[in-house]
């Protein structure tokens, strides 16, 4: 009986210890799940985001070729639509006529004004010689009239007769009318000669706008050059180009999107954390990132940064708390996280848009 009783005694203290046990687990793996939860921050409000390219049309013209499908991977600067680019050639052609044009109005412009220049030096060296030809008139004006004057006095004493003082007034009065007529000529002449400098600085001021054509005839040659390299449309990144919505032989107006491009080669996580997340979340610190769609990949990545507003803020239609009934709701602040690094074989898998779970290391 007493065998019994000690085996029931030690059968209830094993029980006991177990359960002792048992607790003290329950209370250490407790605070390692209290203490590890307050070393992160997590949200499943995330998913994968990338940069989504649309590939429009800048020209307007029938479509001639289309060299991609649908979903298909793509190169960077890989042809996928070709316009008819007759009517741009054209353009183009003419645009250089254009320029060849106001260049040989520019030569023939700077001819004109050297011949004006020449005009106008021929014109001021004529003026020099009217001036020369005005002082020989003066001169021979003056002793003309000195002359005039001792054939009077010597007339007034009888020792000139009447017909040498009929000569002497004869010769100053031709002196005079020459001397007259030499000052009207340098009046001629200077008019002429400002004529003909005004009209070599006119040519002067047509080469500047000759100049100024050419720069005109430029930027259209230019731009007729560009809008013919818009007839080929080619893919703006590496990824995958989808909803195509062009055909062969269809019209298309500026503008019009052609597909759509992905850059699959540089993802990242979009992950919206409440606001009461985001006392401890710094801009650097690690992060684990799981993909719901494929469970086996772990991915680790960075806090790259924050939106700078909560996502309602964004919204079409922003809430305003001032109006209604104010009932407080927890917001979301949209981060961003770049992913450190993704293999081939993760590229071909991964899409962004596929939901996401992180975990931020913040302490």
């Amino acid at each position: 009986m007493e065998k019994e009783n000690k085996k029931e005694k030690k059968g209830k203290g094993s029980k006991m210890k177990f359960v002792v046990g048992g607790i003290v687990i329950a209370v250490v793996v407790g605070i390692v799940i209290f203490m590890m939860g307050g070393n992160t921050q997590s949200t499943d409000n995330a998913q994968l985001d990338a940069n989504i390219i649309p590939v429009r049309t800048s020209i307007s013209g029938y479509v001639k070729e289309v060299l991609f499908e649908d979903n298909q991977e793509v190169k960077k600067g890989q042809l996928l639509v070709v316009i008819d680019d007759t009517e741009y050639k054209a353009k183009v052609a003419q645009a250089e006529a254009a320029l060849e044009n106001a260049k040989a109005n520019l030569g023939a412009m700077k001819s004109n004004a050297m011949a004006s220049n020449q005009s106008a030096s021929a014109a001021m060296f004529s003026t020099e010689s009217t001036q020369e030809t005005i002082n020989s008139a003066k001169a021979k004006l003056n002793k003309a009239k000195e002359d005039n004057k001792r054939t009077k006095n010597m007339f007034a004493a009888k020792a000139a007769t009447q017909s040498e003082l009929d000569n002497s007034n004869a010769e100053l009065e031709v002196a005079q009318a020459t001397y007259d007529s030499a000052l009207k000529q340098l009046k001629v002449s200077q008019s002429q000669s400002a004529g003909v400098r005004s009209q070599a600085m006119g040519q002067v001021s047509m080469i500047s706008l000759a100049e100024a054509m050419i720069r005109q005839r430029e930027a259209e040659l230019k731009l007729a050059v560009t809008q013919l390299d818009y007839a080929t449309i080619e893919a703006p990144c590496d990824g995958i180009v989808s909803k195509r919505s062009i055909e062969v032989g269809q019209y298309v107006s500026t503008g019009q999107s052609v597909c759509s491009a992905i850059d699959n080669t540089s993802l990242w996580v979009s992950a919206n954390f409440k606001e009461t997340q985001l006392e401890n979340m710094r801009i650097g610190q690690p992060v684990e990132i799981k993909i719901d769609a494929y469970p086996h990949i772990k991915l680790s990545g960075k806090l790259n940064s924050f939106v700078g507003a909560t996502g309602a803020k964004f919204s079409l239609l922003p809430p305003d708390n001032a109006t209604g009934n104010f009932v407080k709701i927890v917001q979301r602040v949209p981060v961003k996280i770049t992913i450190d690094h993704l293999t081939k074989e993760e590229l071909k898998i991964l899409f962004p848009g596929l939901s996401a779970y992180v975990s931020v290391k913040v302490k």
